[in-house]
């Protein structure tokens, strides 16, 4: 069927190949959280291939945001959502090869698929005929439907699949047993007692809603159900003809691009749903300005989503943040005590240029990100006796590893690294690494108890992880755009080693 059209994928305006696995990244940044809570109940479709695969063109990420743009109509949300449920049905209703293995059974079900199928692309095809659409992709996609709904392959099938329903539900027959023998022979108007037993019962009736008309099941069928249903085909050969060939030439009666379709909207709708339960805890989402040229990037009120997933499961509040890198600044180093929002302040990051460049909306009030090509990241982790190599080394290993990769338009998140060995190294390693980053030019966030690296250059930015004036041992979760006071490291050290005021108060007391 050849259907004048340039549409291909809602998802890709242009051929891009999957990834299949997870970015190495994924664990770090809790994007890997984000992800399986997203496509939570949608596991049928295959979803996390397309949010392992980036976007590397910035029309492209237009292209997804005004499609997602338009999904945030209510109606044509729902009209999705039900053309959904209307392809989950057919999928249900299609035979199983190894439960379904009488063939008049399996070619009444393929049967009732179509017709389900039908009826879905009908229903589609006259809610989006009115719908508001703005995006390239909506347009282009409603476009398709019209041309194939209108196409001669569409209409037969849609013809040939009512005529033989009808000529189906036309079958009449009886059913006459006695003892272990069935046998099945023409009605000819034998007595009905179905009305006099619904008299007779009249009396004990209660009201009900429910509809208890029996529709031809999908479940297997027995031996017995089989050789009735072999009996009626013997009494009505042409009908069954007709049902053996319409099997035979609508097997494959699915079109590809609207089954392609089915699955790929599914990105948009369950992200949708997935950012509405958050935004109804009152936080932003945006559509970020994207740009593979100016690094000036920016956010306002920000957080980290997979943080704000859970804290919001717990009625507990979630805490912005703001950042934005002005003419040379590249480089962000956070600092302050631990459990303050360093690391949090980090993923946060990450996430929102991750999620810009699916075309997804982003936490926020606003925000400018960068178009990136590769994102690392270095987080802390326990020494792996299995490497047979001290946690510096391979820190180091890993640190020299990306950066050997990495070019002026990667992203580098870095989350205290070099805890292991003294003060003095970890300066002096510091320093070695804060070179390279500095001569690629890349983005960067860099949580550190070194001071040091904050008079690097001027690409570097000093934010602080605040505490409670009146109160250091309180954090308030804000990460702001200030000088480091200098007390970080200290401040480490003596939660380390529990000689903080208040760990001392407490063994005075004990």
């Amino acid at each position: 069927m050849n259907i004048q059209n340039n549409f291909e994928s809602i998802l890709f305006p242009s051929r891009l190949e999957l990834t299949t696995e997870e970015p190495s990244f994924f664990v770090d940044t809790n994007l890997n959280q984000i992800v399986d809570a997203v496509i939570y109940l949608k596991e049928e479709y295959d979803l996390k291939p397309f949010f392992f695969t980036p976007l590397i063109d910035a029309e492209e990420i237009i292209y997804r945001q005004q499609i997602m743009k338009d999904l945030e109509h209510v109606q044509l949300l729902n009209f999705i959502k039900t053309f959904a449920d209307y392809m989950y049905a057919v999928r249900r209703e299609l035979p199983n090869a190894k439960d379904h293995y009488y063939e008049y059974q399996k070619e009444r079900l393929i049967l009732d698929a179509i017709n389900l199928y039908c009826d879905g692309i009908a229903s589609l095809s006259e809610n989006l005929k009115n719908a508001e659409l703005l995006s390239n992709g909506f347009l282009s996609f409603r476009e398709y439907l019209n041309s194939y709904i209108s196409s001669e392959n569409f209409t037969c099938l849609i013809s040939e699949t009512k005529n033989l329903l009808n000529e189906l539900s036309s079958i009449t027959y009886s059913v006459l047993t006695n003892d272990l023998k069935v046998q099945v022979i023409p009605y000819n108007d034998e007595t009905d007692y179905s009305e006099e037993i619904e008299n007779t019962f009249e009396k004990f009736k209660r009201a009900s809603d429910k509809n208890y008309i029996s529709k031809f099941s999908n479940e297997p069928m027995n031996h017995v159900e089989a050789a009735i249903l072999k009996g009626v085909a013997a009494l009505y050969p042409e009908i069954f003809q007709s049902l053996c060939d319409y099997f035979a030439k609508w097997q494959n009666f699915r079109d590809e691009t609207i089954m392609k379709f089915d699955r790929e909207i599914q990105f948009y709708v369950s992200y949708l749903e997935y950012i509405s339960k958050i935004k109804q805890a009152g936080l932003l989402f945006c559509y970020p300005e994207v740009s593979n040229t100016n690094k000036e990037v920016c956010n306002e009120e920000g957080f980290d989503l997979a943080l704000a997933n859970k804290l919001i499961k717990q009625n507990e509040p979630v805490v912005c943040n703001n950042f934005f890198l002005r003419g040379k600044e590249r480089i962000i180093i956070v600092s302050g005590p631990n459990q303050g929002g360093k690391t949090t302040f980090a993923r946060m990051f990450a996430q929102l240029h991750y999620l810009a460049v699916l075309g997804l909306p982003v936490s926020g009030k606003k925000a400018k990100l960068f178009l990136f090509n590769k994102l690392f990241t270095h987080f802390e982790k326990e020494e792996n006796l299995k490497h047979m190599r001290s946690k510096l080394e391979d820190d180091l290993i890993r640190i020299h590893d990306f950066l050997q990769q990495a070019t002026s338009n990667s992203i580098i998140i870095m989350n205290e690294i070099l805890s292991s060995t003294t003060l003095q190294d970890a300066v002096f390693l510091s320093k070695k690494i804060m070179q390279k980053i500095d001569s690629l030019d890349v983005l960067c966030v860099w949580v550190t108890f070194i001071d040091q690296l904050l008079s690097f250059s001027e690409k570097t930015v000093s934010m602080l992880s605040t505490v409670m004036p009146d109160n250091p041992a309180v954090r308030t979760f804000k990460v702001e755009r200030k000088p480091a006071d200098g007390l970080a490291y200290a401040l480490s050290i003596a939660e380390k080693y529990r000689v903080t005021y208040e760990a001392l108060k407490e063994r005075i007391q004990v």
